[in-house]
């Protein structure tokens, strides 16, 4: 938008890394009021924003700091000073009408409080800033993965990456390069033989079948484990734990992180354990700290812009790392502020200013749309996932204008697989679509196929019990003993297959192996 000649380069889809494995949460900046003001405050100004330039990708379901029989009530007044000091408004609710507005909530909550927080969607924001970056211009390379840069004395001259489609190596000559590589930025700087010290901090979340609440929950605390469940489209997510792991694309996912996060959502929700969990997935902090930490908490949410040139003496690349998804475009300003400055140039940032593609009726998300449409429309005969509403014409859309490389791409656009059934029905049907569009060889969608029940199997095989594991037992049958998926002509996987979770270690978290 300010007029520079811009590649974005992504290893995978858009929403592969932390943007896509989070747990949708548009924070008001309560959660780090008291610990962490700096990140308050830049939550908040974002918040303001984001529901302007893009509310379709936001449902305003307001948010709740309640306080538990498990929480310090001594917490309560350094929380709303806190708020008040930067600028989130905070309201005290009766706990007789929290519980109106929230049945299944702990009568025994004590205290609650209405802060601006909402839910988000990652995936369909990454795509209108993706498709705004498009009409201005730029090209954005998925499937791309950087492997090395080119340095020439002090001063980075570009990139080379590996085009996983075409596996074929591009180069890439650029005046500067931004390292916006989130948990990977620390290994995209050392390429270029300059430390950026990034801590890994994994986050665990699971995904209930349904949405036990339609208000974000929070704990009225300092930060931990477990104090959040958010409600996201058809679900409702409990997050997080906060481990530091060594690698941001290999880590196991334990039992005793799914075990703790349902524990403490039972605090929040009784009955909650008994309730069917749907998925769980992990996520991993791009946490920046220059000093040695203990506690990957105790680090700042607040983001960090390293201009190499200064620190380091090596021109021609600058890292923008840390800060929460609530403050991407605040990020993304202060860098390119910095890219014009030293290009020598003065051009006004409006990504504040101008709504996002698909921002046209100004109007937020809202549960009930997919219904809706696919009731004005009269698409029942069309579905191809049932679980989440997505029509043949919606998948057509995704494989077409989205520029699908994989059926797990068609997932993001349109939440393919995303519900209870973890793509039982949908999977083959989109395959079918796939085939029919693309004309490729009979492996390939054979693959393809392959591929994305792997995706969905990833996130399952930690929560197999119960009716998730009678609904993942109906699948196998379908899959394997029905359609025979894992003999069907062509190779196992393929260069674009998912990257599983290592297996669990069997390890609790500050006890003896189980």
């Amino acid at each position: 938008m300010r007029g520079f000649d811009a590649i974005l380069v992504e290893k995978r889809d858009l929403t592969h890394g932390t943007t896509g494995r989070y747990h949708g949460l548009l924070h008001s900046g309560g959660r780090y009021a008291v610990k962490d003001p700096q990140a308050a405050v830049e939550c908040i100004e974002e918040n303001r924003i984001l529901r302007r330039i893009m509310p379709h990708c936001i449902e305003d379901t307001g948010g709740f700091f309640v306080v538990t029989p498990w929480d310090d009530p001594d917490y309560v007044p350094r929380f709303v000073d806190g708020c008040r000091r930067a600028g989130i408004p905070v309201e005290e609710v009766p706990v007789d009408q929290m519980l109106r507005e929230e049945p299944l909530l702990n009568p025994h909550i004590s205290h609650c409080f209405r802060v601006p927080d909402a839910a988000a969607d990652s995936f369909l924001a990454t795509e209108a800033n993706a498709e705004s970056a498009r009409q201005h211009g730029a090209r954005i390379w998925t499937y791309h993965e950087v492997t090395r840069l080119v340095r020439q004395g002090d001063h980075v001259v570009g990139a080379v990456c590996h085009d996983l489609v075409k596996d074929e190596e591009v180069h890439i000559h650029a005046d500067l390069l931004v390292n916006a590589a989130g948990a990977w930025a620390g290994q995209i700087a050392a390429m270029a033989g300059v430390e950026v010290n990034i801590i890994p901090g994994k986050g665990v979340m699971v995904a209930m079948a349904h949405r036990v609440v339609n208000t974000v929950v929070n704990r009225c605390k300092l930060p931990s484990d477990g104090d959040i469940i958010v409600p996201i489209h058809t679900v409702a997510v409990i997050g997080t734990t906060d481990v530091k792991v060594s690698d941001p694309e290999h880590f196991p996912i334990e039992p005793w992180e799914i075990a703790l996060m349902l524990a403490e959502g039972e605090k929040l929700v009784p009955g909650l354990k008994q309730m069917r969990v749907l998925r769980a997935w992990a996520g991993v902090r791009p946490l920046y700290q220059e000093t040695v930490v203990a506690d990957t908490r105790d680090v700042t949410r607040a983001y960090t812009l390293l201009d190499h040139e200064t620190r380091d003496g090596l021109r021609g690349l600058i890292t923008i790392t840390g800060g929460k998804w609530t403050t991407y475009r605040q990020m993304a300003q202060v860098t390119v502020d910095r890219v014009c400055e030293k290009f020598g140039v003065e051009r006004h940032c409006r990504t504040h200013e101008e709504p996002l593609p698909g921002a046209e009726r100004a109007e937020y998300h809202w549960l009930g749309a997919p219904l809706a449409r696919v009731e004005r429309e009269r698409a029942y005969g069309r579905l191809v996932c049932e679980c989440e509403l997505a029509t043949e014409e919606d998948v057509i859309r995704a494989i077409t204008e989205g520029q699908a490389r994989t059926i797990d791409d068609i997932r993001r656009d349109v939440r393919l697989g995303m519900g209870p059934c973890q793509g039982g029905f949908c999977t083959y049907r989109a395959a079918g679509i796939w085939h029919a569009l693309r004309r490729p060889r009979v492996t390939e969608t054979n693959v393809a196929l392959r591929d994305f029940l792997q995706e969905r199997w990833k996130g399952l095989l930690p929560v197999l019990h119960g009716q998730q594991l009678r609904q993942e037992r109906l699948d196998e049958l379908i899959y394997l003993s029905v359609l025979n998926a894992d003999h069907l002509p062509g190779p196992t996987v393929s260069p674009l297959a998912p990257v599983m979770y290592e297996p669990a270690g069997g390890t609790q978290r500050d006890g003896p192996s189980t």
